[in-house]
């Protein structure tokens, strides 16, 4: 996200409605990152930055009928696909910046969040937000359906030593932001960074 929403939403919401179309083949890997996040029937779970909510039927299978399922982004545009998609269904939608999240402290056993790191303005202050909401013990996926190679060279650049993703760079801000990493994976075909919750 970023502190000027109007520029957010100028980026994502004219975007909104082909977003599915131009990425068409993630759903597996959207489905296999939700499966290590180890959710459990009538589980908790926030989709942060949830975008089109392509996380969404997965996470809903993963805690079923009985557990609670948000998807929270800043762009009315992007939650507008998400119900035109059908998956207002498996999670109930909500228009809220992930840097001040309208939940208890707690509330949740987990937070995923696809393609967020980037777009957080302040990134410690907003990964603690999300620490905030999950209790202790709980988990966070930081998921990308390509690695930071992959992801820089579709976008015509290189990856830099400061990028956030880089894992001498990610364990340090998820310590010092309520989290410890379990797991880091960044290869062609996806990034995953999982991490719990400490007391």
């Amino acid at each position: 996200m970023s502190d000027d929403h109007t520029h957010v939403q100028e980026f994502f919401g004219p975007r909104a409605a082909d977003w599915d179309r131009r990425f068409p083949d993630d759903g597996p890997a959207y489905a296999a990152a939700v499966a290590e996040l180890g959710l459990r029937e009538g589980g908790r779970v926030l989709d942060a930055g949830c975008g089109t909510g392509r996380a969404l039927p997965p996470l809903r299978a993963a805690v079923g009928a009985s557990g609670l399922v948000l998807g929270a982004d800043l762009t009315p545009a992007m939650l507008a696909a998400a119900v035109a998609a059908g998956r207002d269904g498996d999670g109930l939608l909500l228009l809220a910046d992930v840097a001040a999240l309208p939940l208890r402290p707690g509330s949740l056993d987990a937070v995923f969040a696809a393609g967020l790191i980037a777009h957080l303005p302040h990134p410690e202050e907003n990964l603690r937000e999300l620490a905030r909401v999950v209790r202790p013990g709980g988990t966070l996926a930081l998921f990308h359906p390509i690695g930071r190679a992959a992801l820089a060279a579709r976008q015509g650049r290189r990856i830099t030593p400061d990028d956030l993703r880089a894992e001498s760079n990610l364990r340090p801000l998820l310590a010092g932001s309520g989290w410890r990493m379990t797991s880091y994976v960044d290869e062609d075909s996806r990034f995953l960074a999982l991490a719990v919750r400490t007391p």
